[in-house]
């Protein structure tokens, strides 16, 4: 094995001979260093990443091997337990719960309700906080490493709680992740890939794994088709007779590598006798790992003890204080190789020895895998199961539990209407396809018109995330048209969701969002009005008769989901609607504080398929604060969900973030190809974004004449809202830079009459610039304060950065020099910190020339983005917020010792020597401390 003392990573021949070192000089390195780091006090977070059987387990337990001295934690996700919330992460603790005592009472009380040891609803926060507080108090005893293996297969509760915990280690905890594709959880942890052996590691490798002769043309077709992997070519020779290998009669073929390689755990399964077959079944279909309860479960088929002795020869599966297979291929290969009926026994025998206490969740799964009939009993407690899993936050978990309740419920009737609910848990998790498999079946069940109107319900929200806003708002007017004969309440919720769609895609629909406006006017509001009544009306009274009457009532609406009492399942339901109308409103504190709950509330609870959209709210907040970093790496997460959900939803983040930073090449293939597609689709909102983020381009260009011919495509029609208002501002500047006042005059009446009577510092900062730049001389002068006055008191820091380069131009035009190159240093050091590329380089040209040289370039002013860490500028925040040092790390679990050698770090990297200069280092993000490092700590 790899040589620990020395380090001289020199493998011998019992790793060669497993392959699973092979050819691993550097990886085997950076391990090496990750343990050296925490064993002197530090945190390490790590992602190996690579395809199926290239290594990765290997590492890890190579890592655990040279971990000595250290505590070793491990989890391993598997498919069977993907639907079951919190089973990874209790994986993982199960071994400090002896350090419980440490937690405070709300953490304590979370995680014990994750783990089914208390009833309740657990809060994922609290979860996290006492992960981490669990680690943080067992790496005070001695260096703690967490090796979670087969991440992908981790149910989703799981898998956020630990991306949560990776960013936020205390010292001397080292936390390794191994998955073959990292995900939205795992953006921006440091990677460490994986990739196939090189041609001469590969040919040794399979030579060591060979015991008889190989014909050389197979020999060259298995390193060929296995790509380096090493899984592949230490398992696919084995099982094959001494004839095959010597001629090369079988080959591999043209199977996908996954397939291969359970192909060749299933020949080695098949030369097992019949009793070691049946106890690796039962190993594989109980995926906890609990060996107490296999036993058990084997011996109530009639597996004898002894029938682990030819298992233990194979390596397959090892038998320790947990069964662990030794690829989850192999797990898989196990579990196929029985037969539907010999499966069902196995399961019978594991739900006769579960406990019904302690896991009925687990009980009611087997219970329905061993099912041979529809059986209701059965079908009840899935749907209680379901019940549980959507309280403790795994919504795919209860996806799972409704979906086998569905198929398992006996009356036609009830089937139907579990298998709806089954399809709206799909549908809410991100899974569109079985969401319509399910919804299937109720076609041929009976209907009544309850069912109906919730079928067209749902089908209209499917219709809607998938994109297409013309089919999506048919089927929801019908099923509020339904409604209107059954439920009131119903009638008006639903009426607000088609609102949302008419404002999305009215263009291709059947009805404008006026129409739909008037129809919801038509059923009467409760007498006690919720927060989506108040919604609904606000919307409704703006469309239909105008900003001066519906701003104050929609800002009233937006107040009560931003500072009421609404509870979580209202706010996962309506925050789209809400934060879309916080920014109708010119009112982006709310947008800011909306967006994020959102995003946080849908990540919380699971629901990929509302994830999307709200990624892209946030994004666009992120971009008017002029935090281009934080929306980059929105971006990117947006991807991969978008990716994983297939949702139809355009990357209007990637394109307006191209289009601030100046990124022309991208932003305009992206524009492009975002207005075809709207086009096609009939999705209004998708064409006035696009040509909105094209005009900001091009004025921050100076393209002045493309930007007018975009901001008005973009404003041409005003029952978009939304962005639609916002290009107003953009087009008032593109036709005053133009020479076009007549046109810019007629926008800026229309900005006037939309930000009047919302009355935020937003809107009137907004309004005020642009009639500054109709003005002339004190008039131009006074609004240009104004709107700088103004946008200082809003997040608005990319509108504030140009209202000082707007001034700093205008002052420059009336040669006051000097007072323009104080506004022109403003904005170009405001729009460089923020990474705002063109306009920035608009303010560097105006500054050098209001300089009176033609390359002068200001100093730069250290940018935290460029210049630290996301835990030193953290830390950074803190300390400039007036935290201690011991406060600092009692909130981010790390020493004091350790807050203050990153604040050196900090200090030499900005350029400063004590935290009263942090203020002014700081000052123009202004981005707030976040709500869970501010928190009181236990």
């Amino acid at each position: 094995m790899i040589g620990r003392r020395g380090h001289d990573l020199e493998i011998d021949q019992h790793s060669a001979g497993t392959g699973g070192l092979t050819g691993r000089r550097t990886e085997c390195h950076t391990l090496d260093l990750l343990v050296r780091a925490i064993g002197s006090g530090q945190s390490r977070v790590l992602v190996i990443h690579g395809e199926a059987g290239v290594g990765k387990t290997a590492l890890l337990d190579y890592l655990n091997g040279q971990a000595s001295g250290c505590r070793v934690l491990r989890a391993a996700g598997s498919q069977p337990d993907m639907e079951l919330a919190f089973a990874g992460l209790h994986q993982l603790c199960a071994p400090m719960l002896n350090h419980l005592e440490a937690l405070a009472e709300p953490q304590r009380d979370a995680l014990l309700t994750a783990f089914g040891m208390r009833t309740g609803t657990p809060d994922q926060f609290l979860i996290g906080l006492a992960v981490l507080r669990l680690l943080s108090e067992a790496a005070g005893r001695q260096p703690v490493v967490c090796l979670v293996d087969d991440y992908e297969w981790l149910d989703q509760a799981s898998a956020r709680i630990l991306g949560f915990v990776a960013r936020r280690l205390a010292d001397s905890v080292a936390l390794v992740f191994a998955v073959r594709v990292p995900g939205a959880e795992l953006a921006g942890l440091p990677p460490l890939p994986v990739t196939g052996l090189r041609e001469a590691d590969a040919r040794a490798l399979l030579e060591s794994a060979l015991v008889g002769t190989l014909d050389s043309r197979a020999k060259e077709v298995i390193i060929a088709e296995a790509h380096g992997n090493p899984l592949a070519l230490l398992e696919l020779p084995r099982g094959l007779t001494p004839e095959q290998l010597a001629g090369g009669f079988w080959l591999p073929g043209a199977a996908p590598l996954a397939d291969r390689i359970e192909e060749s755990f299933r020949r080695q399964l098949d030369a097992l006798p019949g009793m070691s077959r049946r106890l690796l079944q039962v190993a594989a279909a109980e995926p906890s790992g609990d060996q107490l309860l296999v036993w058990r479960a084997a011996a109530r088929l009639g597996i004898p003890a002894e029938a682990a002795d030819p298992v233990a020869r194979t390596r397959l599966v090892r038998f320790g204080a947990r069964v662990r297979f030794r690829h989850p291929l192999a797990r898989l290969a196990a579990y196929h190789s029985a037969s539907p009926e010999e499966r069902r026994r196995v399961h019978a025998a594991l739900a006769d020895v579960s406990d019904t206490a302690s896991d009925p969740d687990r009980l009611a799964w087997h219970r329905a895998a061993a099912a041979r009939e529809p059986d209701e009993d059965v079908a009840a407690e899935l749907e209680r199961s379901a019940t549980r899993a959507r309280a403790r936050g795994g919504l795919s978990a209860a996806a799972a539990f409704l979906e086998r309740a569905a198929l398992l419920t006996p009356n036609l009737t009830r089937r139907g209407i579990r298998a709806i609910a089954a399809a709206e848990a799909k549908h809410q998790a991100g899974a569109p396809d079985a969401a319509a498999t399910l919804l299937a079946m109720t076609e041929t069940g009976p209907q009544d018109e309850p069912t109906r109107a919730r079928l067209s319900l749902l089908r209209g929200r499917m219709a809607f995330r998938a994109g297409m806003s013309g089919e999506s708002l048919e089927l929801l007017l019908d099923a509020a048209g339904r409604y209107e004969r059954l439920d009131a309440r119903l009638a008006r919720e639903t009426y607000l969701e088609a609102l949302s769609a008419a404002l999305l895609g009215h263009r291709a629909g059947p009805a404008d969002p006026l129409q739909v406006a008037r129809a919801a006017r038509g059923v009467p509001p409760p007498r006690d009005r919720g927060a989506s009544d108040l919604l609904l009306e606000g919307m409704t009274t703006l469309i239909a008769d105008g900003y001066q009457a519906g701003a104050p009532s929609l800002r009233h609406a937006v107040s009560v989901f931003r500072h009421g009492d609404v509870s979580g399942d209202e706010q996962l339901r309506w925050l789209f609607a809400a934060t879309r109308a916080a920014v109708d409103v010119w009112d982006d504190e709310s947008w800011r504080e909306l967006s994020i709950r959102q995003v946080e509330l849908a990540r919380t609870a699971g629901a990929l398929s509302l994830l999307p959209f709200a990624l892209c709210q946030r994004i666009g907040m992120h971009l008017h604060a002029g935090e281009l970093t934080t929306a980059a790496t929105l971006v990117r997460e947006f991807a991969a969900v978008k990716k994983a959900t297939s949702a139809g939803v355009p990357d209007v983040g990637a394109m307006l973030l191209a289009a601030w930073q100046g990124r022309s090449r991208d932003a305009l293939w992206l524009i492009e190809e975002i207005v075809s597609d709207m086009d096609t689709r009939g999705r209004g909102f998708g064409v006035s974004i696009a040509h909105y983020a094209a005009s900001v381009l091009h004025n921050g260009l100076g393209q002045y004449e493309d930007a007018l011919a975009s901001a008005e495509l973009a404003a041409s029609h005003p029952e978009d809202l939304g962005f639609a208002n916002l290009a107003l501002a953009e087009l008032v500047e593109a036709a005053v830079r133009s020479g076009r006042p007549e046109r810019a005059a007629a926008a800026q009446q229309r900005l006037t009459a939309l930000t009047q009577p919302s009355g935020t510092a937003w809107g009137l900062g907004v309004a005020a610039r642009s009639r500054a730049l109709l003005s002339e001389g004190d008039i131009a002068e006074r609004l240009y304060q104004e709107a700088i006055a103004r946008l200082s008191s809003a997040p608005a820091d990319a509108e504030l950065a140009r209202a000082h380069l707007l001034y700093g131009e205008w002052l420059r035009s009336e040669d006051r020099r000097v007072e323009a190159r104080k506004h022109l240093q403003v904005a170009h050091c405001l729009l460089q910190e923020m990474e705002i590329g063109a306009f920035g380089d608009r303010a560097r040209r105006e500054l050098a020339a209001a300089s009176g040289a033609r390359r002068a370039r200001p100093p730069r002013i250290p940018s935290v983005g460029d210049a630290l860490t996301e835990q030193e500028a953290q830390i950074a925040r803190l300390a400039r917020a007036g935290l201690s040092n011991p406060e600092i790390g009692t909130r981010l679990f790390i020493s004091a010792r350790t807050v203050q050698y990153h604040l050196g770090k900090v200090f030499t990297k900005l350029g400063i020597t004590s935290r009263s200069q942090l203020q002014w280092a700081l000052s123009s993000r202004r981005e707030p401390v976040p709500a869970w490092a501010v928190t009181t700590a236990s």
